[in-house]
């Protein structure tokens, strides 16, 4: 029970004044950078102006559900733009030094201490493997380039089986997006109290992905429940600096047998 009541009042807000005053920001220390050291291929994907078949506000917000079960239709470039864009998109810079960055989903402090990596097995003119959004490439652009990684997991299913305990089905969908956090982002501004706004900042970009999926005419599922060891080890996280946070399946949904 212990353990419960530390973990409740780990939600409750706590003094954010007294936790800034000692803050790397506040103590002078220059801001981080908003996105990993890119050391690969970039492939820019194509524009996604018409990519959204949702016709309104009110159609997407009833239609979207949590989906497990895809058909074996493939993604498009423009529908895994629109995704990527929707959930960590630059739009622009602001502050001291370009310190804060907006897009589409908010984040307190403007810190967005998310990444964005993809394992594609279906997706139109894009090579199966492991790539990762960099959002800096196009800042207040509508356009989108992901890093080329590696190639695919060997024996896929089993590998997305045993990374996310067991759920295979995540497997059958063309796309699997790993979300990552870089703390210090938020450590920077927020000091020991960034966590909190952190995992509230994680249930925005989870909603945007799955609002977007729903405006495309697809469907996801967000996965809380993954190995912490073997995602790190996939992306080469250290578990301290960069770790997985979340995971989503995004793709065409079918109907179940």
């Amino acid at each position: 029970m212990s353990k419960i009541k530390d973990n409740r009042k780990f939600m409750q807000c706590p003094s954010f004044e007294e936790s800034m005053k000692k803050s790397d920001q506040q103590n002078g220390v220059p801001h981080p950078t908003y996105e990993r050291e890119i050391t690969g291929e970039f492939i820019e994907l194509p524009t996604f102006d018409d990519a959204v078949t949702c016709p309104s506000y009110l159609d997407l917000l009833d239609q979207r559900r949590s989906a497990r079960v895809y058909s074996d239709t493939a993604m498009t470039l423009e529908q895994l733009a629109f995704l990527l864009w929707s959930a960590q998109g630059i739009q622009h810079h602001r502050g001291k030094n370009g310190m804060a960055t907006f897009r589409p989903v908010p984040s307190g402090g403007a810190r967005h201490p998310f990444e964005l990596y993809v394992a594609v097995k279906n997706v139109e003119g894009l090579e199966p493997g492991l790539y990762c959004y960099a959002p800096t490439q196009h800042v207040g652009e509508k356009k989108v380039t992901v890093e080329r990684l590696a190639p695919l997991f060997d024996d896929y299913e089993t590998k997305i089986n045993d990374l996310l305990v067991g759920q295979k089905w995540a497997a059958k969908a063309p796309i699997i997006l790993f979300v990552s956090c870089n703390p210090y982002r938020a450590e920077w501004r927020y000091n020991d109290v960034a966590h909190r706004v952190m995992l509230i900042d994680l249930g925005h970009v989870g909603q945007n992905l799955m609002l977007s999926a729903t405006a495309l005419g697809l469907g996801g599922c967000c996965i809380a429940a993954y190995d912490q060891k073997l995602c790190d080890e996939v992306f080469s996280f250290n578990g301290i600096d960069e770790y997985t946070v979340y995971v989503l399946a995004i793709g065409k949904t079918k109907t179940k047998d």
